[in-house]
């Protein structure tokens, strides 16, 4: 009576336990991560600086105004003498003061087109960082799923050794009684109480391996559970493009080739900016002024005010600037060539990746089918050397053995089965579709 009380209390506890622990489904994670991540974060504050920078406040195309003000005041002692005659004069601590204020606008007419190569140069920037902002989210989403499903992998493997270890137990009450009876040596009993530490020593690693793990999970997505949570471990094979579409698609969206051509644009713009250089400027400028002027003894005006409106168009053309122009012209048509070179290096980058990542994809995915296979042929010789070792005709050796296999089996088809899924999602990637499938 009181050994049922106990197993209902561990039921009712257990039970519990597992309410408490949430469920962090893949599409949950995936938010999470783009919500928090702080390398996101990071990616995302470029793209708002990018995007701030393509302002028309920030290409130039306004004019400047500018207002200014000023005092002077002296206190001097002079000795006068007169054009008219007058006798001379000696003054003491003459005064005299001056104030002018003033308001300036200045406009740009025509730079020889630089404002308009580099306003396009902004736009261009500013994607540029959208796509080193998906780049960045890419990454991380990858690296969420190699330790989401390192988690999942270790959630499965720790459930086949539970139910290894329980088969394990019901050998050493079996091995208990019949050495009770006398149908068997101690012998049979130390070996299944082995066989139970090795069973109990793996689980407790597999559990700090689940812990550890989950700490690593958490770091990705930027935010801490204050409670313990699980993960899904079914995964769904989503991959349906064949091969040559898909490839068709990783020399079209890849991210890292979509970068350099937007770095081929902008050393376009940057060689039609540097051009701009050999071209005048026009520009328009006016001011508004106001002068007082209060003088000493000595002048013949006491006080002059003054109020004044001026404008006037300006030209200057820069003929020669000891060759800066023209070198920066050639290093810009450098750059250029060096973009288009690297353009060609990717994409044969991108071939070989896609090629090996889409032939290490099959390979992982007919493992993983044919250890599910193998998990039926070992279920089935565990079954039948558990059905034999009840009645005597096989030893305890055996049965271990049929154990031990079967555990194996299914720790290899885990590993399988989540491996091949990742080698999935890095073909997507590749291939420029990753952030267009459903986690």
């Amino acid at each position: 009576m009181i050994t049922k009380i106990k197993l209902t209390f561990l039921f009712f506890a257990c039970s519990i336990s597992l309410q408490a622990q949430e469920l962090l489904t893949k599409e949950q994670a995936v938010s999470s991560a783009l919500d928090n991540n702080y390398g996101v974060k990071i990616a995302n504050n470029a793209v708002t600086v990018a995007e701030n920078n393509t302002s028309i406040f920030n290409t130039g195309f306004l004019p400047t105004l500018t207002g200014s003000a000023g005092a002077n005041y002296s206190l001097d002692d002079s000795e006068v003498s007169f054009s008219d005659g007058r006798a001379d004069a000696v003054l003491k601590g003459a005064e005299s003061s001056s104030y002018n204020a003033s308001v300036s606008l200045n406009y740009t007419l025509f730079d020889g087109l630089g404002r308009r190569y580099n306003y396009k140069r902004l736009k261009e920037q500013y994607q540029l960082s959208e796509l080193q902002a998906r780049e960045t989210i890419e990454i991380t989403i990858l690296q969420l799923f190699s330790v989401y499903y390192n988690v999942a992998q270790l959630s499965d493997n720790l459930n086949a050794l539970e139910e290894t270890l329980n088969n394990t137990k019901d050998r050493l009450i079996r091995a208990e009684y019949q050495f009770e009876y006398g149908q068997n040596t101690k012998l049979e009993v130390l070996n299944a109480e082995v066989d139970i530490n090795t069973d109990s020593i793996n689980i407790i690693n597999t559990k700090q391996d689940i812990k550890t793990a989950k700490r690593d999970l958490k770091l990705v997505l930027g935010e801490a559970y204050s409670n313990d949570f699980n993960v899904e471990t079914e995964v769904e094979f989503t991959l349906q493009f064949q091969k040559e579409s898909l490839f068709e698609k990783a020399k079209s969206r890849n991210v890292a080739l979509l970068q350099t051509e937007k770095n081929i644009a902008i050393s376009q713009l940057d060689i039609n900016s540097g051009k701009s250089g050999y071209l005048p400027t026009v520009g328009l400028s006016g001011s508004y002024g106001w002068n007082r002027n209060n003088n000493n003894a000595a002048s013949q005006v006491l006080s002059l005010i003054g109020t004044g409106l001026s404008a006037g168009v300006n030209l200057n053309w820069n003929l020669f600037d000891g060759g800066a122009t023209i070198t920066r012209v050639k290093n810009a048509k450098v750059n250029l060539e060096t973009q288009k070179l690297q353009k060609e290096s990717i994409l044969l980058n991108i071939e070989r990746d896609f090629n090996n990542a889409w032939d290490n994809y099959q390979n992982k995915l007919e493992i993983y089918n044919i250890q599910e296979k193998n998990i039926v042929t070992a279920q089935n010789n565990f079954d039948r050397t558990q059905e034999k070792f009840k009645i005597g005709q096989v030893n305890s050796i055996e049965f271990r053995q049929a154990q031990v296999n079967l555990l194996n089996a299914e720790l290899s088809r885990n590993q399988a089965k989540f491996a091949a899924k990742l080698s999935e999602l890095e073909v997507l990637q590749i291939s420029g579709e990753l952030l267009n499938v459903q986690f």
